[in-house]
């Protein structure tokens, strides 16, 4: 299993050159059964890692383009009334949107009005969708990557707390460095790298997976650790508003599937550190500014305030 897990990041990494930490992190939250939310600049290679995970992974896959128009329905789906034939009667049938798939890409999410953004809150959190008093369960596995770009940015909507919060993970990736970007300028189109990725994985080995991460041992050592970084999250000058218990437990489920992909049986204060800041940086709320710059500076100093049990 590990070395699998070692083959899909080589593989991701021959796409998204230079960001085997971020690629590594990807990975974490997927194992962990979490949510991805990838920020930053347009044209660095977010969406691209998107698709190079779903593609990857070989589950079922579908993309959103978020836009100021678009409309709740346009990703849950819509009952449309279909007429009916001699003497059977019309009828309302329900069309799945886009959200019905193993991984959902939700390209741009804020660009999107707050309104449709909300039509993502419960099939992330419940892993349904309401629609027409119906309720409809989505596949499993089920994720959603989506990529925002900085929110000062023309035309976009700063996602709401409530919605920040079912992202187990916040990444990004920042521009190459000088080798990876020559590479990358040298090598093969991206798009067409994409289309040639093999599948590494399917459903049921990541299921697998996700449940190994689930018997990862924490000692009651770990556990003390990963309190007093709450605790401190909540009392520092640093933050209006600190880490609540549904990040606590993110928290530890990240390092739990840091460690499975660090070939452990058993979590360790180093996954704890190596997880922290995309599990908390976009849950930490800045004291001096509204603004999200600088959050993963702040949550790696918290990080860094905090010994070791």
């Amino acid at each position: 299993m590990a070395h699998s897990l070692e083959e899909l990041a080589a593989q991701l990494s021959q796409v998204i050159l230079g960001k085997d930490t971020a690629i590594r992190q990807s990975i974490t939250c997927l194992l962990a059964g979490g949510h991805l939310l990838i920020e930053d600049l347009p044209g660095v290679g977010k969406t691209t890692l998107a698709h190079a995970l779903a593609i990857s992974l070989g589950l079922r896959f579908s993309r959103v383009q978020f836009t100021s128009d678009l409309l709740p329905g346009d990703v849950t789906g819509v009952s449309v009334f279909e007429r009916g034939h001699g003497e059977t009667p019309g009828k309302f049938v329900f069309h799945p949107g886009p959200v019905f798939a193993n991984v959902l890409l939700a390209d741009e999410v804020n660009r999107a009005t707050p309104k449709t953004q909300s039509a993502l809150l419960e099939a992330m959190e419940e892993r349904q969708v309401s629609v027409d008093g119906v309720t409809r369960p989505l596949p499993e596995p089920f994720f959603v990557i989506a990529t925002q770009n900085p929110f000062h940015q023309v035309g976009t909507f700063p996602l709401p707390e409530s919605q920040l919060d079912r992202f187990l993970m916040c990444i990004e990736l920042g521009y190459p460095d000088q080798r990876a970007e020559r590479a990358l300028l040298e090598g093969q189109d991206r798009r067409v790298l994409l289309r040639q990725l093999p599948t590494m994985l399917d459903a049921q080995t990541l299921l697998h997976m996700q449940s190994e991460v689930a018997s990862i041992h924490t000692s009651a050592a770990l556990i003390d650790y990963v309190q007093a970084l709450v605790n401190a999250s909540r009392t520092s000058p640093l933050f209006n508003e600190g880490l609540s218990p549904r990040g606590a437990l993110a928290l530890l489920q990240a390092a739990r599937a840091w460690a499975l992909l660090s070939r452990r049986d058993h979590a360790l204060p180093e996954d704890v550190q190596a997880v922290f800041v995309p599990v908390a940086n976009h849950r930490l709320r800045a004291a001096q500014s509204s603004q999200r710059a600088g959050q993963r500076e702040l949550a790696a100093q918290l990080l860094a305030s905090v010994a070791v049990p």
